[in-house]
């Protein structure tokens, strides 16, 4: 597993009736998909009924926003909505340099609160010029990687990543390793049935993993044939069994080494990194939404034994099976069980 891409710390404390505060913040000229993506994934999330999520775009000056293309974009909220979010995130800008004074002094205030401070694309060099990644993992857009390691020597950049957490800071990739960001973002405060419902609604794959790489520099070669896909969901139905690469192959027609090789094409991870961390989902959707002994959980989603799910689990989310289950069941009014 990748090291930081994964949960490192709990929930942020509030209120279980109330909805997590999220600011966005738009630094212009801002790339109008990177702005859209909190509002469409965390601000349509329904849990038990109520919003998960309320989500407000703010900027220094609220109103019309600069954007990097032809697209206007009204502003309603000024900065005051950092001031009381849980959550802040800076999403894609234009502008790499000289970012508003006003920007940077309202995130310092939301880290030193203790606030969650996250960044889509090049919002990471919002949070760079305010020091809030120095000496932190942190990635950003793979095209821009040289000019913000040039420009933040103290920051230890990882730009072939999806995203990257660091304590309460996470960062990551452009484009759609936004919405991932966001499904983890989920995962995170609501658990993985959660955030694999979100990512059914925005039609995205399940959550994955941050260190999954951005994209891949070299097409499939041509004799690896068709996609994993089908592969891939046949051994989804079938997470219990003890699945090897040998019998992925066999399911691909394929050999072992060519199964591999294209499993890094297709999903940037080996295949036993990707069956364990859909084994991990799995387990933790059981322990969710299920009342099944932890030796259940173990064997229905193949991670074997006890032990096994202790250690596993413990690895991505700090919790143990008991606490975890403890911390994401809900009852039916939305109060934890």
């Amino acid at each position: 597993m990748p090291v930081m891409s994964e949960v490192r710390t709990g929930r942020t404390v509030r209120s279980e009736s109330a909805a997590h505060r999220v600011a966005v913040v738009a630094v212009p000229p801002a790339n109008t998909f990177d702005l859209s993506i909190p509002e469409l994934v965390l601000g349509q999330l329904e849990v038990v009924g109520r919003p998960g999520y309320e989500v407000r775009v703010c900027a220094a000056r609220p109103g019309p926003l600069l954007t990097d293309g032809s697209l206007q974009v009204g502003v309603q909220h000024g900065l005051e909505a950092v001031e009381d979010a849980d959550t802040v995130i800076v999403t894609g800008t234009g502008a790499r340099e000289e970012t508003d004074p006003r920007v940077l002094a309202a995130l310092r205030r939301a880290a030193q609160a203790g606030r969650r401070i996250a960044s889509i694309c090049t919002g990471a060099f919002v949070l760079a010029q305010a020091g809030l990644l120095d000496g932190r993992d942190a990635t950003t857009y793979w095209a821009k990687s040289e000019e913000f390691r040039r420009r933040f020597p103290a920051v230890r950049l990882r730009p072939d990543v999806l995203y990257v957490q660091d304590g309460n800071v996470l960062t990551s990739a452009g484009m759609s390793a936004g919405i991932d960001l966001c499904l983890h973002l989920i995962r995170l405060d609501y658990g993985a049935t959660a955030a694999n419902a979100a990512a059914r609604h925005v039609v995205a794959a399940p959550v994955r993993p941050g260190g999954q790489a951005q994209f891949i520099e070299t097409p499939l070669p041509p004799e690896t044939g068709t996609s994993l896909a089908g592969t891939r969901a046949w051994a989804l139905e079938r997470l219990h069994e003890p699945l090897t690469r040998a019998a992925l192959a066999e399911h691909a027609r394929s050999s072992v080494r060519t199964l591999t090789r294209r499993f890094h094409a297709e999903t940037g991870l080996s295949p036993l990194q990707w069956l364990l961390h859909q084994r991990l989902n799995r387990a933790q959707e059981l322990l969710e939404s299920t009342d099944l002994s932890m030796d259940q959980v173990a064997r229905r989603s193949g991670l074997a034994t006890t032990d096994s799910l202790r250690q596993h689990l413990s690895r991505r989310t700090g919790l143990t099976p008991s606490a975890y289950r403890a911390a994401f069941t809900r009852s039916t009014d939305g109060a934890p069980v």
